[in-house]
């Protein structure tokens, strides 16, 4: 197998298992046992695995309330994920975070917030400690469409401009915030990426259902930070299947249409990839991740909680 059918491939396994694992959390949520809201990343795997996939372990990553694709991409364990959104004291943030605020360290992703473009500034401190001690890694931070609505996030962009740090900005554009469509939160033919550049930063855009154009552009430009280019911004085109918070689907509540979730859906990352290399390894793969998943829920059920000392050592 040559080298770039190899990448290609495994694009498509981590696509994949973060798929499955997903599905299992929307399966087993009815069960009770997840006590605490869960943003689901179903339908916008590519992202995560193109720009992680493009990075190396030592560059830092930040992400937001839709968190999961982003960690597991970046190396995050598995065990200690499904064990935080079980409230356990395995899981990566000691059973006290939940679904939204997870961490791994040992694997660069240094957390995730609920709060809409709170790990925006964080990300900008940590490009600037990585350009104070002149190392040769970078900060990339995710956020959605509805963050570039937040004062926060014009104030850390021109911090980055203004001292140049080895920062990637990649904002998830799912055209939504909650229920709320672009055409009721910005001007009409507003383009973000053109909009951002006026901050005096070099943009990007890019399809963020293909997998591959997400790695070759994430690639590119990660070569553009190290070698001293400054910051950098990526939009990426995406769609959720699920609803904004939870297991379900919700094209009941009439904020999109049936059709329009149809023609997105259609345009599902994992299939377009399984096309892409003609893998026959599927079956395998899924049985493999099926088993996987399966022990980490099982790691998750047989942890303990947090005991109340360990709460309150964590408090003082």
């Amino acid at each position: 197998m040559n080298k770039s059918r190899n990448n290609s491939l495994e694009l498509f396994k981590s696509m994949l298992r973060i798929r499955m694992v997903e599905e299992s959390i929307a399966e087993k949520y009815s069960e009770g046992k997840m006590r605490c809201p869960t943003h689901l990343s179903i339908g916008q795997e590519a992202i995560a695995t193109g720009v992680c996939s493009a990075l190396e372990k030592k560059d830092l990553v930040l992400s937001t309330h839709r968190a999961h694709a982003h960690y597991l991409a970046k190396g995050g364990s598995l065990k200690s994920m499904i064990a935080e959104i079980y409230g356990k004291v395995t899981g990566c943030s000691l059973g006290m975070g939940g679904s939204m605020h997870l961490i791994d360290k040992r694997a660069g992703f240094m957390g995730s917030t609920a709060i809409v473009g709170n790990t925006i500034p964080v990300a900008v401190g940590l490009a600037l400690s990585i350009k104070l001690k002149r190392r040769k890694n970078i900060s990339c931070v995710f956020f959605g469409d509805g963050a570039v609505e937040e004062g926060v996030f014009y104030e850390a962009v021109n911090f980055a401009v203004v001292k140049k740090l080895p920062i990637l900005f990649v904002c998830e554009n799912n055209l939504y915030s909650v229920y709320s469509g672009l055409e009721v939160r910005q001007p009409e033919n507003r383009k973000i990426y053109k909009m951002v550049r006026a901050l005096g930063i070099d943009t990007h855009k890019g399809d963020g259902n293909d997998v591959e154009e997400v790695f070759s552009l994430t690639k590119l430009i990660r070569e553009k930070i190290v070698n001293n280019a400054g910051p950098q911004f990526i939009e990426l085109d995406t769609y959720r299947w699920r609803e904004h918070c939870g297991p379900n689907y919700d094209n009941d509540l009439g904020y999109r249409t049936e059709e329009e979730f149809m023609s997105w859906k259609k345009r599902d990352p994992i299939e377009t990839q399984r096309k892409r290399i003609k893998s026959n390894e599927y079956f395998n793969l899924a049985e493999s991740f099926a088993h996987e998943i399966e022990e980490a829920h099982k790691f998750a059920d047989k942890s303990k909680y947090p005991s109340y000392k360990q709460f309150r050592s964590i408090q003082s």
